[in-house]
């Protein structure tokens, strides 16, 4: 598959394009001026700014995200 914006979603830390955790399974797809966090596919928050959008993410892999609704399922 040819992807035309390949570096638009890279791994490596500060990059203001976005932010994808090593094992694929969470991003921070920047929208507008804000950033859409994704896990599994699907959006589970917005932030504001790169770093919260970063610090959301790793919270959450560590597993104190209380927003997830994977918890109460």
């Amino acid at each position: 598959m040819n992807v035309q914006n390949e570096t638009l979603l890279n791994n490596v830390p500060g990059d203001p394009n976005g932010y994808v955790t090593k094992d694929g399974m969470w991003a921070a797809v920047p929208c507008g001026k804000k950033f859409i966090i994704i896990h599994n596919g699907q959006q589970v928050h917005t932030a504001n700014t790169y770093k919260s959008a970063k610090s959301y993410i790793l919270k959450a892999i560590k597993g104190k995200s209380v927003s997830s609704l994977d918890k109460f399922l």
